[in-house]
């Protein structure tokens, strides 16, 4: 999946996971009692961060990982129909093995 968004600095693009569609209990949940994800799939990531010397620190993440984030860090954005979050690689929790 190719978009036109190329992050900044220490920040990546995210394509968060659907959110369920039926509880647990087989109830079908409305838009607006679904939970936001908080987890999804990298399409993005910026070149890094700099140091105070002027180097470049690597991110710890790249394009492809499943990722866990905070449930209010980030922007949430819309592209061609399709949502994505821009978060800074802070706000990212853990990535899935």
């Amino acid at each position: 999946m190719a978009i036109k968004l190329e992050p900044l600095g220490d920040r990546v693009v995210v394509k968060p996971k659907p959110s369920e569609e039926v509880s647990k209990g087989g109830i079908i949940l409305p838009d607006t009692a679904k939970e936001k994800p908080q987890e999804g799939e990298i399409i993005a990531v910026g070149p890094g961060k700099m140091s105070e010397e002027g180097k470049r620190i690597a991110l710890d993440v790249k394009v492809g990982d499943k990722v866990l984030y905070t449930k209010y860090g980030g922007t949430e954005i819309k592209i061609d129909g399709e949502e994505y979050m821009i978060l800074r690689e802070s706000d990212i929790m853990a990535k899935k093995i």
